[in-house]
């Protein structure tokens, strides 16, 4: 429904449009608000959850302990990948055909096997190699050597396995991020670049991926809390210090599996919600430039030629209506 209503005698109508109503997303929203009430209602009344043995647990100094070493994992874990990432994805647009080879089954191979197999493998890499030595290729000199166990334990037991097995795999997904935000760049900029004389990785470095990360940062922050969930299978190693083993722990010598499980997932929830807002500030920052948004007074300045009060006054998208004043033709 809509009245007209005229302001200027010489100038354009404007109207007054009452909003339509929508009953059914009124509807809809009730039905999904009785659902949740519903949805409360049952998981604080009901007994099975043992909510005492929750909040007794919470902050256990064991629970405490694994939280630290799981942003230990995925803290150290993400930023490697990151590095590597990045190598990886330059060397997949090298103009060396090794170097392409190299990175196309690098992603091949860890993409194609199970996070979880790759754990397995680090943590019996020691089995498997038991000395680790550096020395002339195909000869028996060699000018260090150690052996692969007492590296392992000189660190953590379990610790440098899973670091290891988590950063490989994370590599792999993050290599065809950053090969995505490096191709979304026009070409052109770089072509440009190279004509004032700067070299290849300072191309790169200050021109492709400062623009690239608008389009990196997204993922990359889904990947980072994918991690986070990740590190619960680094019993496979074994590496028994993370927030998932401890709460298995707790539940095993009490016998009480659910109330450790809440546990768990409050704390993952918590940091989950943390890393969403450290995203989107990320997001926010490597966004600007692309972003459009009324500069100054643009809200309340008058309307260009043609438009009325009620219509936008940010016409950056609109370039058909702009006037050039003092030119007539």
């Amino acid at each position: 429904m809509a009245r007209n209503r005229k302001t200027d005698p010489d100038g354009p109508q404007t109207i007054d449009a009452l909003p339509v109503r929508h009953p059914g997303s009124l509807v809809a929203g009730i039905i999904v608000t009785v659902l949740a009430l519903m949805l409360i209602q049952g998981l604080v009344t009901n007994k099975n959850m043992d909510w005492p043995t929750v909040w007794k647990y919470l902050f256990n100094e064991n629970v405490l302990n694994g939280i630290g070493w799981t942003l230990i994992l995925t803290v150290s874990s993400m930023v490697i990948s990151i590095l590597l990432a990045v190598l990886l994805a330059i060397m997949r647009k090298s103009i060396n055909p090794v170097l392409r080879g190299v990175s196309w089954f690098y992603i091949w191979f860890f993409r194609g096997t199970p996070v979880w197999t790759q754990l397995v493998f680090w943590g019996l890499f020691s089995v498997l190699i038991p000395q680790i030595s550096i020395g002339v290729p195909f000869t028996n000199i060699s000018f260090w050597s150690m052996d692969s166990e007492r590296l392992a334990q000189a660190i953590r037991p379990g610790l440098l396995a899973a670091v290891v097995g988590l950063t490989l795999n994370e590599a792999a997904y993050l290599a065809e991020i950053v090969r995505a935000g490096l191709e979304a760049v026009d070409p052109g900029q770089s072509e440009a670049a190279k004509a004032l004389g700067m070299r290849r990785t300072m191309v790169m470095r200050r021109i492709i991926l400062p623009q690239a990360m608008r389009i990196i940062v997204p993922p990359t922050g889904n990947e980072t809390i994918g991690m986070l969930k990740t590190t619960s299978l680094v019993t496979a190693v074994p590496f028994g210090l993370e927030l998932q083993f401890a709460t298995n722990a707790i539940a095993n010598r009490i016998y009480k599996p659910i109330p450790l499980l809440i546990v768990a997932c409050i704390w993952y929830l918590l940091i989950t919600s943390i890393l969403m807002i450290g995203q989107s500030y990320l997001e926010r920052h490597f966004g600007k430039g692309f972003d459009q948004h009324p500069v100054g007074t643009a809200g309340k300045q008058p309307p260009y030629p043609g438009k009325t009060d009620g219509e936008p006054k940010n016409d950056a998208k609109k370039t058909n209506q702009v006037t050039f004043v003092g030119l007539n033709a």
